[in-house]
């Protein structure tokens, strides 16, 4: 995967960042920036996997 299409999924992630620490903090955890990455690591995983599946699907 290009580093374009990481950035656009980082750019994503960071646009609904704010509404997944309001929901946190609701629940009584508090997200410090270290606690993030691994879960940008991850959301970065899961839209690259997304994305091959539809260019997959596209193909057909």
């Amino acid at each position: 995967m290009n580093e374009d299409k990481t950035m656009q999924f980082l750019q994503i992630a960071m646009k609904y960042l704010p509404e997944a620490q309001e929901q946190l903090e609701k629940s009584g955890i508090q997200l410090s920036p270290e606690m993030i990455e691994p879960f940008l690591s991850m959301f970065t995983n899961v839209m690259n996997e997304a994305y091959e599946l539809g260019k997959q699907d596209a193909a057909k």
